[in-house]
């Protein structure tokens, strides 16, 4: 049985001036994604800027996310890292927390070899009894896990079920499919590659854009499994330039600013990110505008 399936949220992480988390605005987020239909919420992950927060933040993040849900829909724990031991670390205790799920990014600067990759997944895998979805996003990481790889993994190991594809090469991702033969949770990383990646057998997205359109990257995910393809394909398309918005500088720098114009207090980023650029926020505002995003 998959972890979820439909549209799970990287939901971004609240911060007051001061940059401690900002738990009063992470629980109104946490409300109005739940609010919003969305299927699954992804905690600590690139989006929550799990980079630049302490071990301590990271783990506390995790507990109030899973306290907050209290079992209305799965949250899934970024706990990966560029050590293997801190990986570890960090599973156990988003174990402890009673995390549904782990998110585990590839170790990333190492540029580990793709054996090199399949121990250090398996190895992290025997320290816990949680599902864990794989994160291969080569861009951020200069790590490509590739499809042969996954495919082992998710056969030799009991409790590694899936992968968040980030790719963004869709041949990839077609081989993954193919090698897969069913047996590999594939879950779009790109918003851009829902319907896509939904139409070889994917069971959904980890999305940035449902910070700020929730209910409306679930239903992209929902009409299509409802045999509604072109109204899926359709919600999908009328989507891009808002995608392209949360795009136009490094995630999640114009995210957060969304959900700032939503009404909730995101609050600033922490460095070395820096604040969006000012004629970056005016196209960030009219997509939101024109996609039906709540602005105040």
């Amino acid at each position: 049985m998959s972890v979820f399936t439909g549209a799970g949220v990287a939901i971004v992480t609240p911060f007051h001036e001061d940059f401690s988390i900002n738990y009063e605005a992470f629980a109104e987020l946490i409300e109005y994604q739940i609010a919003n239909s969305t299927d699954a919420i992804i905690v600590m992950g690139t989006t929550g800027e799990s980079a630049t927060t302490t071990i301590e933040e990271h783990i506390d993040a995790i507990r109030f996310c899973v306290k907050t849900v209290n079992g209305r829909v799965p949250v899934v724990a970024g706990t990966g890292s560029n050590s293997t031991d801190t990986a570890i670390h960090l599973s156990v205790e988003a174990q402890e927390c009673g995390a549904d799920a782990l998110l585990i990014v590839s170790p990333y600067y190492n540029k580990a070899t793709q054996n090199g990759l399949y121990s250090h997944y398996k190895t992290i895998a025997s320290s816990v009894k949680l599902p864990i979805i794989l994160y291969n996003v080569p861009s951020r990481t200069g790590c490509n896990i590739l499809p042969e790889t996954v495919v082992r993994l998710c056969r030799d190991v009991e409790n590694i079920v899936g992968v968040k594809e980030a790719c963004g090469n869709i041949s990839q991702i077609a081989k993954l499919f193919a090698l897969a033969d069913g047996k590999v949770d594939i879950y779009s990383g790109n918003d851009d590659q829902i319907v896509p990646i939904l139409s070889m057998g994917g069971k959904g997205v980890i999305s940035v854009l449902s910070n700020v359109a929730p209910r409306e990257t679930h239903d992209i995910c929902q009409l299509y499994f409802d045999g509604k393809v072109k109204e899926s394909a359709a919600l999908q398309l009328k989507a891009i330039p808002l995608v392209d918005a949360l795009f136009c500088e490094v995630n999640p720098i114009p995210v957060k600013k969304g959900v700032e114009l939503m009404g909730i207090a995101a609050g600033t980023l922490r460095m070395p990110l820096s604040e969006i650029e000012p004629a970056h926020e005016e196209i960030l505002r009219r997509a939101m505008a024109d996609f039906g995003c709540k602005i105040k």
